[in-house]
């Protein structure tokens, strides 16, 4: 794959499966700018980490949850960069596990502000960068909880299905002006925030391995390869389409 001369957009880009596409696309050969919510020290690794390579990188702290903050970062990219080629909307935060019956409205709001809006609000400001360049690509970064809507995930599940709903609606009426949008669902991946999930479920994500498909959790760099895969020349067809990266879906017994 070659993304040679092209820019992405990655938002939560510094860490997780964010710092694994910001990495992947630039081996492709793509110059970065991603935005952080905190963490400043994680931010200033991946861009060492993409520099490193080669290529360019831009950091930005910006909340998606906040218009303004999404928007800001999105033009702040094309002002310096010239362009967005790829967008990939991966910025998000997790439920506190509550039923519906005890979530607050304001948990409601956050989640579906962070994975929903956001992911409205940055595609937004590129998509007439994109129409103008004739070509683009959007990702957004879904999860398998929307195919099995768990108890005591509904702010969660809830903003991500209306995330997976503004991305096919995206590839519908994009698509004639050479934009693609797509959605990637992980499974439990080995991330900060998937530790955190493990932890709270009783279990210890380094014991899980065996129990997972291949012998594995998921890893980031199994969905960055994936949404690298997307951008590239090679996935140019794929578009409308919600891929899943849980290993197949089986658990060993």
């Amino acid at each position: 794959m070659d993304l040679s001369g092209k820019v992405a957009l990655i938002t939560g880009g510094n860490r997780g499966i964010g710092a694994a596409c910001s990495l992947a696309l630039a081996k492709a050969g793509a110059d970065v700018a991603f935005t952080y919510r905190r963490d400043e020290d994680s931010a200033k690794e991946t861009a060492a980490a993409i520099e490193a390579l080669g290529r360019k990188a831009l950091v930005l702290q910006a909340d998606v949850s906040n218009e303004d903050e999404a928007k800001g970062a999105a033009a702040a990219v094309i002002d310096t960069m010239g362009k967005v080629d790829f967008l990939i909307a991966n910025a998000g935060v997790a439920s506190r596990g509550n039923t519906v019956r005890d979530t607050p409205t304001k948990e409601f709001r956050k989640l579906i502000d962070t994975h929903a809006f956001g992911a409205i609000w940055v595609s937004q400001a590129v998509i007439d960068s994109m129409r103008e360049q004739g070509e683009g690509r959007i990702i957004f970064i879904s999860s398998v909880a929307t195919r099995n809507h768990s108890a005591r995930s509904a702010p969660y599940t809830v903003a991500k299905v209306a995330m997976e709903a503004i991305a096919k609606a995206l590839a519908l009426e994009e698509g004639p002006n050479g934009i693609r949008t797509n959605t990637i669902g992980p499974g439990l991946v080995e991330t900060e925030m998937g530790t955190r999930l493990s932890k709270a479920r009783g279990k210890d994500i380094k014991e899980l391995h065996k129990t997972f498909p291949f012998g594995r959790v998921c890893q980031p760099e199994d969905i960055a390869n994936v949404a690298a895969f997307l951008c590239s020349d090679e996935g140019s067809y794929v578009n409308g389409q919600l891929i899943y990266v849980d290993g197949g879906g089986f658990v060993r017994q």
